[in-house]
Parts: structure tokens; sequence; C-alpha cells
């Protein structure tokens, strides 16, 4: 007996279809299975993809325009030469597991500086960790107090955020700011509970009752963020993870340790000054979240669940919302560069001005010129159809067959609302007033008072057919009728003699015009 095929094996044949692998915002993601990371005749290949759909890209050295390298999974290989191919160019690499935890980065590293690393270390008993945990968190704050009165128009929040922010200033501990920041935290995420969720009304049907609304920041599986069981805390515990990776970056470049933090209790898994770091930029991720969940429904194809409820995202969402990283990169830089300078303020002596390498004031305040760095672009959000969940490529509301239907649904309305319009008693005044108009002239007008020329064989011959030449409201205008009557007599029909000599001169006077 033949064994069932129960796996789905790659093809021997190399029959792939292979789609062009391009840098996005400087972003690169790969996913799936067999990923590939290596150096050919000085190009870095890249290669990706699940089963048969595969994805492939070869840069040179030059005009290359990565800038992040993002891997999610371990299923694949980078060599030792594409990492130093991503050092030489200044490119970062970063490795994230599929729950969206970080696992690895690497980048441009500063050398160490014993005396900035000693400084960093004693930042606990130099007073420095305690002044630069109030003013992280109080930046925090704020931004939780803006994304709460502008984003959720959230009132009270706003009130309550700001009132336990107002409470920093005097805090004389780190615990108390830890305090301060949980009791902050309760009220922010407790606005952001009921906030529903959008997804195609075609897909509502395979939508879990809790994924259609934002629900407690806490998941049920952990009691804590981590595996977040509904779409849009899975997204922000990605961004979250995007950010992080930017923060551990930036306290590299600056020559910190990571791990050594002020505000976050060290641990051996966690970076905690990068979480530090991350703490100000939060709500500006928040914010992102919710101008996309208000304005787009969430594809169903973008999220799967797995057995146990644990909501995580599809690889080519994955890639989209890696290509945030330019956006954090930039929001974070600022940041770091003020802890790596407060830290820098408690040595005695320091031999030279402490260097701002990510955001270069230094050199634009010298110069007098704005910041060197280049705009940040707004990575993609893909506009969907709010009935079946179709990419709306133009500026429409709906795809071109929803907006039919739709269509469809206001006419109906708009004819009823027409015929109610038309029967009442202002519209029947009108008409009564209209009507008497047009029977007093017919009456008052006379044969007699027709030109000897303009006969009804002549209106026929030579009016009638030039008349399809002048548009309605034309018509309309210069024999004081409506738009549709004067459409009727354009298509050919024949209105009351006192009109002929009206309609003959606007003819005349048209072709006269021509010549």
């Amino acid at each position: 007996m033949a064994a069932t095929k129960t796996v789905l094996q790659l093809s021997h044949s190399n029959n792939f279809r292979v789609e062009p692998l391009i840098p996005r915002l400087g972003v690169v993601t790969l996913y799936g299975y067999g990923i590939q990371v290596r150096v050919d005749r000085g190009h870095l290949l890249l290669a990706d993809g699940i089963g048969e759909d595969r994805r492939r890209c070869r840069l040179p050295r030059v005009d290359h325009g990565l800038k992040r390298l993002v891997v999610i999974g371990s299923d694949g290989m980078v060599s030792l030469a594409a990492l130093r191919w991503l050092a030489d160019q200044d490119a970062s690499f970063v490795m994230l597991e599929r729950d969206g935890s970080v696992l690895a980065t690497t980048g441009p590293v500063r050398s160490s500086d014993a005396k900035l690393r000693r400084s960093q270390a004693l930042a606990h008993s130099s007073g420095a960790a305690l002044r630069i945990a109030r003013e992280l968190i109080i930046q925090k704050l704020d931004g939780q107090e803006r994304v709460a009165r502008d984003k959720l128009l959230d009132t009270s929040t706003g009130h309550a955020i700001a009132r336990f922010k107002a409470e920093l200033p005097n805090a004389d501990s780190i615990s108390t700011i830890r305090l301060i920041e949980s009791q902050a935290a309760r009220a922010y995420w407790s606005a952001w509970s009921t906030l529903p969720v959008n997804f195609p009304k075609n897909d509502l049907s395979r939508i879990p009752a809790h994924w259609l609304t934002f629900g407690a920041r806490v998941s049920p599986l952990t009691g804590s963020p981590r595996l977040a069981a509904n779409p849009p805390n899975a997204i922000l515990n990605y961004l979250y993870s995007v950010l992080e990776s930017e923060a551990r970056l930036a306290a590299a470049a600056l020559g910190l340790d990571p791990g050594l933090g002020v505000l976050h209790v060290d641990t051996p898994a966690r970076d905690s000054l990068a979480c530090d770091l991350m703490e100000p930029v939060r709500p500006q991720v928040d914010a992102y979240l919710l101008d996309w969940i208000t304005r787009q429904p969430l594809k169903r194809e973008w999220l799967f669940e797995k057995g146990d409820g644990n909501c995580r995202l599809s690889g080519s969402f994955a890639v989209r919302l890696s290509e945030t990283a330019s956006i954090w990169r930039r929001a974070v830089a600022p940041i770091a560069e003020w802890v790596a300078h407060a830290f820098w303020r408690t040595i005695r002596r320091p031999d030279v001005p402490f260097a701002t390498r990510l955001t270069q004031a230094n050199k634009c305040d010298a110069k007098g010129v704005p910041s060197l760095l280049p705009p940040i672009k707004t990575a993609r959000r893909e506009r969907l159809c709010p009935e079946c969940g179709k990419t709306i490529q133009d500026r429409s509301k709906q795809c071109a067959q929803c907006a039919v239907a739709e269509a469809t649904k206001r006419m109906v309305d708009v004819s009823r609302l027409g015929r109610e319009k038309a029967s009442s008693p202002e519209a029947q005044k009108k008409r009564a007033e209209t009507q008497r108009k047009n029977a007093l002239a017919q009456h008052s007008w006379k044969p007699s008072d027709q030109p000897a020329w303009l006969s009804e064989k002549f209106y026929a011959d030579k009016v009638q057919p030039l008349l399809k030449s002048v548009s309605a409201s034309a018509i309309a205008r210069h024999i004081s009728v409506s738009r549709w009557y004067a459409g009727r007599i354009r298509e050919g029909y024949r209105p009351h003699a006192r009109h002929w000599a009206s309609l003959a001169e606007l003819v005349l006077r048209r072709e006269q015009a021509k010549v």
C-alpha cells in the first residue's frame, strides 16, 4: 500500500513562483522557511518564502537602500559574510521570534567607553537614575494624555493621567515612579477596553467575538501583555518589539550597555535600558495603531489563532508592520542621546563633549541648519473595502463591486425621498405657477407673430438637426424651460411653435460663431 502524502513537500523541479524582494522604507523582512542570507560576489543574497511561493533579492554594495534586515523565525541560515556585509554598509540585523519577542540585534556599534559605562552602572548611586526615570515617565504620561484626549476623545481619562503626571516631580524614589506609572497605565488602558475593531462585513462570520473589541491589555493566557488573545493587542506587541529592537540598536550605537537600565529591574532575559528608552515612544505606537484600526478594517487573512487561543500575525502582515522601523528609529534617537548625555554629565571631567551620533544635533546647531536626517515616510497602510475586504487602489471608499450594490441601495432611498419631495405642498404650488405661466404664454402667442420664413418644414430640416450639438442646459436657459424638457427637444421632440424662433436664433448664432 502506498504511503499517504500528508505534508506538502517542495518540488525538485525548482518551478517555484519567485517574486522580487525590494526594500521598502529601508526595511526588508524575511519570514517563512528556508530563509537564506548570504554573500555572493560582493552582493547580498536574500531569500525566503513558504512552500512554492519564494521571494529573492540581490543587493549590491551601492544604492541598495537597505537600513534594517528583519528576520522572523529561526528556519534558515545567515552567513558570517552576510553579517560583515551589513556591518560595512551600516545596516542593522534584527531577529524576532514568531511571537514578536526580540532574539538578536546587530548594527553599527561604537567602541566601548569605560567612563560612560561606569557612569551608567553607578547611575543609582549618583542620582542620575532617578532624574532619568522621572523624565522618561513624564514624557510617557504626556503622550498618553494626548492620546486619551485627542484620539480616544476621553477627557476624564486625560484629566486622570494629568493628575498622576503632576505627582512625578515630587517622586523621591524609583519605586514611587513605577507606582505612579502603573496607576496611570491602569486608567489609560481602561479607556481602550471598549474600543471597537472593524473587520470587513464578509469576514464577520469567521471572527471570534473577543476580536471585535480591544479588551484588556493583559492577556488571559499569561496574566501579562505577552501572548495576546486578540488582533489589536497582538499588533501592539509586535510594534513594541520593533521599537525595542530600535532602542537596543540606539543604545549600542551610543556606547551604552542595553542591559543596564534605570527604571526596569535587571533580569537575564531582558535589555532593561532598551525598555527604558521605549517608554516615551510607546504612546506614538499606540496612536499609530489607533489611527489604523479606527480608519481601516483588519483583514482576516492577516491573523490566525493557535490552539490555545493565542492570536498571531501572518508573515505578510508582519512585513508591513516591520516597515514602521524608520518611524520608531527617528522617535527613539533623541531620547537615547538625552539619556546618554545625562550619564555623561555625572563624569567629573569629561575629555570631550558628548557626540550626538544619532540625530547629528551638534553638527546642525554649529552650522545653523535644520536636522540632516531625512524626513520620516509613513509606512504603507493597505486600504480595504469595508464590505468584502478587497484592496482599494484609488481613493474610493469601496471596491467597484460593492459600490454598485451600495449605490443601488442609495438610489432606492433617494427615489423615495424624491417622490415625497415632489408631492409636497411647496412642489405642487411651484408646478401650478409654472403651468399657469406656460398656459398664458401659449394663449397670448399668435401664428401671425411667427416670421414667414420659419415654417414647419424649415424647422424640421434646418433647426432640429442642429439642436443635437447644443447642450440641454443651453437650450433650457435660452427658452426658459426645464432641463428635462430641453433634453427632449434635443432628442427630436417638437416643442410649441412659439419656441421655434428662439431655437432657430440659437442654432444660427452658433453656426455663425463657428465660421
